[in-house]
């Protein structure tokens, strides 16, 4: 609701008797002094989140969590809320090393390792909610038919023995192995991944989709024509739900130092086998922004999170009905209020069903 100015309150008009302008002093006095303390108030709240960048990256369900939190910030708690489009590498880098943007809600932090520790260590980073408390799963698959064709390949290495049943439709002889685009942690890691398997020696190309689309559209490909496929993804998201997939075994155990040290790092030169880790998933907030917003904002962001099971359902509808993010932010407002009512305060709830 506008709250009136004052000099609009403080203006008496008519004509009144001397008594009655004692009591109309009185009366202005008062009315005066509490729209000042109302129109401080309300600029107070403004000041207590002001303006927010949030970062949006490129994959369906990153997309819709920044759309959550703008809806939340902005009509919940009366931010000025702005999404900005990025990916995991610039975004968190730049949080660790500028503070901007000023919320990243779903940070896949195990890519980045080193730059999300400097980021903290340097009082650049601060973490929110555990986005996804079931973990992020990454690595290389197949198609269940194709496993179920070959149950024999149950490894990378398995895998890599047999260029020809993935055929690259590019270079005819050689193997195909599906990469994501450039500027995603995972895009990095199969590049080394590719490089310690020494992949190339056993005749397969690593194929750059050039961007989410063009993965996506890789393995819907492959399954319309019953093909196998190899590559880059991940879980949880719409496509696995989709089209089943069998994730493999790296067929090493997961080195933690190894993983850290080499294959995080693109211009590493001596990548070894690892196993991919189950990932965790965080929202990641500068700072700054922690520091200058009211607690009840922060509070949000630490509560905001959801079950892979959640996800997959919200992905499938977006997916099904070509859905923007923005749309399957409010279908999810409006399906599921038992879940998000947790994560905002009873005002803040209210003002997020209004303005549905």
């Amino acid at each position: 609701m506008a709250v009136p100015s004052p000099s609009r309150i403080c203006r008496p008009t008519g004509r009144v008797s001397p008594t009655g302008r004692v009591r109309m002093k009185r009366l202005i006095a008062s009315t005066c002094l509490a729209s000042a303390f109302l129109v401080g108030t309300s600029a107070a709240h403004a000041a207590d989140c002001g303006h927010v960048t949030i970062a949006s990256m490129n994959w369906q369900s990153a997309e819709v969590l920044s759309a959550i939190d703008k809806f939340v910030l902005s009509n919940g708690y009366g931010c000025d809320a702005e999404v900005t489009i990025g990916d995991t590498v610039p975004t968190i880098t730049s949080m660790a090393e500028k503070g901007q943007p000023d919320v990243a809600p779903e940070a896949w932090i195990d890519l980045l390792p080193d730059v999300v520790k400097h980021g903290m260590d340097e009082g650049k980073l601060v973490t929110a909610a555990t986005a996804l408390p079931d973990g992020g799963v990454q690595g290389w698959w197949i198609p269940k038919y194709v496993a179920d064709a070959h149950p024999d390949l149950k490894t990378i290495g398995d895998v890599l023995k047999h260029p020809e049943l993935f055929p690259d439709p590019e270079h005819a002889g050689k193997g195909a192995i599906f990469n994501g685009p450039q500027g995603w942690g995972g895009t990095v890691v199969t590049a080394q991944l590719y490089k310690a398997f020494a992949a190339e020696n056993a005749g397969f190309d690593l194929v750059d989709t050039g961007s989410a689309a063009g993965l996506d559209g890789s393995i819907a490909k492959a399954y319309e024509r019953k093909q196998a496929w190899v590559g880059y993804y991940w879980s949880p998201t719409a496509l696995l739900g989709k089209y089943p997939m069998v994730k493999l075994d790296a067929g090493v155990p997961h080195d933690a130092a190894e993983w850290k040290r080499c294959n995080t790092v693109a211009s590493c030169p001596d990548p070894k086998p690892n196993a991919w880790p189950v990932d965790h998933v965080y929202t990641l907030v500068s700072k700054t922004f922690s520091e200058r917003v009211n607690p009840s904002v922060m509070d949000y962001l630490k509560k905001r999170a959801w079950s892979n099971a959640t996800v997959n359902a919200l992905m499938s509808w977006m997916t099904d009905n070509q859905a923007s993010g923005e749309e399957g932010a409010k279908h999810f407002f409006k399906e599921n209020p038992d879940i998000w009512a947790k994560w905002v305060s009873p005002d803040a709830a209210k003002k997020i069903k209004a303005a549905l």
